[in-house]
Parts: structure tokens; sequence; C-alpha cells
């Protein structure tokens, strides 16, 4: 079979209604595979960390809190380099349900099943309902890796992700302006979840041009028109854009930010992301896909623009790789289906291979479905003795209820360090907006004056070695100083000495 016909080029994938496979398969098929994908997602999700919001989920939801319970608007109630449209979600979430680690899995795992759907409709488009199979397979069983963080379906990649598809769903199948259009507001949704979505543009823009001028116009004016309604909602909720672009992009940047990181620690980083995860069972796929095609076409585009996009942040944090997989999983199963053409090999068993070998690991859950019948995971008695340890996220929530039985609603609380989830499940507010400690300049600054300004009424302070290794000795001295003028120590719980204002320094 020429690789013309079974790959035709962009201009022509929204207008061919050809499949290149023989459609043996009702589709009946599909559901038994979306149905298990979604199956999987969630029981990888709900059964991992100790039943409770990871640090990060802990830092989102104690910010959408303060938000729809307290009223206090993103970043004045608490600051992270996260949207306040994400933020929403979190603030629904403890709305309808308090404190609880299930909706925003639940919810992202709704989210990203409908990201597998419109892969599985794009790669149907392009190659036929087989592709569409194993496209959705290759990426709905990549993205619950444990190289890419799988159990965490409620972050931001989530939702950027499935945006984005969706883009590239409604630029191939677009046949008129008003498709185009909607396919820019998309992006521009994308762009306000995660901004790594803006290195889609590149590919969908070069798609709009092919279909046209007035499709490139249109998909601009989406992008543009969505963008700036979305900062006008925004503003009309009371949420400065000048805080939104300071903690949600400037300060990320420079000493003591998330991407303050010297080049032998992302060179380790890099090789542990891309040569030593479940990602290098994609790479013969590419190449073999690169082998076929022959040319640079919009999906090799989108995959070396994603690519590209993850080295300039320079993170590599294992979550990443998800910006990866759409595009890998779109080109695995073109190369896969036309082997299978090709050689006349049995889809079915090659759907069971792909299953065998790109399936998440399932020890955790397994092992948290048994401590379903066993209670906590750590209890109080394991801790405050050497080697202190840190607590997992069941005692964090157990100190963090703890904390909230002691304490007064109105009562502030400070937890030193990375005490998120502490800080979410007491339902106190830190003194604080960097309740989760930042150590860029202007934060440091801000928790300086914070502190001194007003003390609150608890101080948790770490014993574990982690404290000491990632916080600073200029925010340790202070809570130290603090501590000894102002508290008195009342106790130590689950590994942190808890200190009680005194009542004469109110």
């Amino acid at each position: 079979m020429p690789i013309k016909q079974f790959f035709p080029d962009t201009a022509g994938y929204a207008n061919t209604g050809q499949s290149v496979y023989n459609e043996k398969y009702p589709d009946r098929i599909f559901w038994y595979l979306f149905i298990a994908l979604i199956v999987l997602q969630l029981f990888i999700t709900l059964f991992t960390n100790g039943f409770a919001l990871s640090q990060d989920e802990a830092m989102w939801h104690y910010i959408g809190r303060n938000w729809f319970r307290n009223g206090m608007v993103p970043y004045t109630g608490g600051a992270d380099n996260k949207s306040p449209l994400f933020y929403t979600i979190f603030g629904i979430s403890d709305l309808l349900f308090g404190v609880n680690y299930w909706f925003p899995r639940v919810f992202g795992t709704l989210v990203q099943s409908a990201g597998i759907f419109f892969l599985y409709r794009i790669a149907g488009q392009l190659a036929g309902k087989r592709a569409g199979l194993l496209a959705m397979s290759f990426y709905g069983l990549s993205v619950l890796w444990h190289g890419a963080d799988g159990r965490y379906v409620s972050f931001t990649e989530t939702y950027e992700l499935t945006f984005v598809i969706i883009s590239f769903y409604l630029s191939l199948s677009a046949k008129t302006i008003v498709r185009m259009f909607f396919c820019g507001v998309l992006l521009s949704v994308a762009l306000m979840f995660r901004l790594s979505a803006f290195f889609a543009i590149v590919p969908l823009f070069i798609m709009a041009v092919r279909k046209g001028k007035t499709s490139a116009i249109a998909f601009s004016a989406g992008l543009v028109i969505a963008f700036f309604a979305l900062i006008l909602i925004g503003i009309l909720a009371g949420i400065d854009p000048q805080a939104v672009y300071f903690y949600a992009i400037a300060d990320n940047f420079g000493s003591g930010s998330t991407t303050d990181h010297d080049f032998l620690w992302r060179a380790v980083q890099f090789y542990n992301l891309f040569f030593y995860s479940e990602i290098i069972l994609f790479y013969p796929l590419v190449l073999a896909y690169l082998f076929m095609q022959r040319k640079f076409d919009w999906l090799l585009i989108w995959l070396t623009s994603v690519f590209i996009g993850l080295n300039v942040i320079g993170n590599y944090a294992r979550v990443d790789m998800k910006e990866l997989l759409p595009a890998m999983a779109l080109i695995g199963a073109i190369a896969v289906g036309y082997v299978i053409d090709t050689w006349q090999v049995s889809f079915k068993k090659v759907m069971f291979i792909v299953w065998i070998c790109f399936s998440p690991r399932l020890i955790e859950p397994f092992v948290n479905v048994k401590r379903l019948f066993t209670g906590e995971f750590q209890f109080a008695e394991n801790f405050c003795h050497e080697p202190f340890v840190p607590p997992d996220e069941s005692a964090s929530r157990q100190l963090g209820l703890w904390v909230k039985a002691t304490t007064k609603p109105n009562d502030k609380v400070y937890v030193a360090g990375f005490g998120s989830q502490v800080q979410a499940y007491s339902e106190r507010i830190s003194p604080s907006i960097y309740f989760n400690v930042t150590q860029t300049p202007v934060a440091k600054q801000t928790i300086f004056n914070d502190l001194n300004k007003r003390h609150p009424e608890l101080i948790l302070v770490p014993l574990f070695p982690q404290y000491k290794e990632y916080v600073g000795t200029d925010l340790r001295n202070l809570v130290d100083s603090l501590t000894a003028k102002y508290y008195r120590f009342d106790r130590c719980m689950f590994n942190y000495d808890v200190y009680r204002l005194k009542k004469s320094g109110l």
C-alpha cells in the first residue's frame, strides 16, 4: 500500500471519509475498551495516597475553599502558580462535599475520558476505527503510568490536554469557520488551565492556514476573543489580572522559584523522564512512523513543539510526560495500523500485546484496597521518636483533623515547610498567602511580614530532615525565633512540634 494513500497530507484529513482499514469490529468494542479505561482510571486514582489529598491537591483545595467559603479570591487567600479557572474546581468540591479527595479525581477522570474519546475520533478520521481503538488504548493506558504520575488525574494537565485534543478534533473535522472559531476558543480555555498549551498553537495554526485564510482568521479570533473574555469574567469575579500574571507566571522564574535549577539537576531529570520511564515504549513506534511517512506532518510538528516546550520550562516533572502522549498515541496507532494492514497481522493479537505492554502498574492501588480493612496507614505512636520520617497523606490528614479539633474556626494556623495537607484538613487559614513555603525573594519578604504582623494561634514545625534540607535557613530562623519568644511547646504530633501562642503574646 503506498504511504500517501495510507496517510494523506494534512489538507485532506478533514475531507476524507475513507477508512484505510477493513472495519470488521462493531462499535461495541469501543465501548468495552472505553468503560474498561474509565474503571482503570478510577481504580488507580481513588486507591492511591492514603485516601487523602496529595500535597498539590491540598494547596489547590485550600485556595479554592478560601475563595468559595471565605470570599478570599485567588492570590488573596493563598498563592500558587495555577489559574482561577482551575481553583474553581476545588472550590466547588469543597462547597459540595467539604474537604475530600475523591471529587476532583472523579471529575478529572471524566474529563480525561473525554480526551480519550476525542482522540479515538481523531484517529478514526485519519485511518479508521481500528486506528481509533489503538490510539485510545495507547493514550488511555499511558496516562496512567507511574512514570507520568497517572494517579493524579486531578492535575492541570488533564484539563489542558483534553481541551487541546478537542481543539485538534474540531480543526480536523471543521467544514465551517464556526468550527475553526470554537477550535480557537477551546485552545484558549486549555491555556487558562495550563500555559504549556501554548505549544499546541503552532500545529493548530498551520492546520488552519492550510485550510485557508478565512479558517486561520477564525481560529485566531476564537483564541483571542476567548482569552480576553475569560480575563473579563475573572475581573468581574474580583480577581486582579496583575496578580494572576505575577503569581501564575512572573514569580515562577528566578531565584527560589520552581524553575530555579542548575544544569546538572536538569540533565538528571531529563534522563529520568525520557530514558528511565515507560515512555521508551513509544520510541520504536515514532521511528516506524518517521520511516513510513518520510515527511514532517502536523503530528510530528505537534510532538516536536511540545517536546521543545518541556525543555524550555525545564522542570521535567513526571506528570509533564502527559504532554507528549496524545501525539505519540496517534503516531503509534497509525504506525501499528500500517504494519497490521501491510503484513496482515491479527488485530486481536496486536491489541492484546498493546494492553499487556502499556498497562500501568497496579501494585499500589491493590495494596490500598487491603488497607480499607486495616484502618489508618500510620498511627500517632509511630512518630515523635527517631528516625523522624515525614508523615504520609493519611497521617497528615489526621494531624489536620487534630488541629481543627483543638482550635477555633477563626484561629490562624501556620504549618512550617510544605504542610499544605495539614493546612487543608485543619480548615484553618494561614496568616500568610504563602501557606506552603515558597522561597522567591518576594515570597520570603511576604512571609516575614505576615508572621511578624499577626502571630497565629498554632505553629507546627517539622522534625524530619527534609525540612532543613529544602527550607532556607532564614525562614527556619524566623520560625524558631517566633516560637522561642511568643509560644509555648504544646506537644509532638506526627513528627511535628506543636507550639501554642502564649496568652501574653496576643
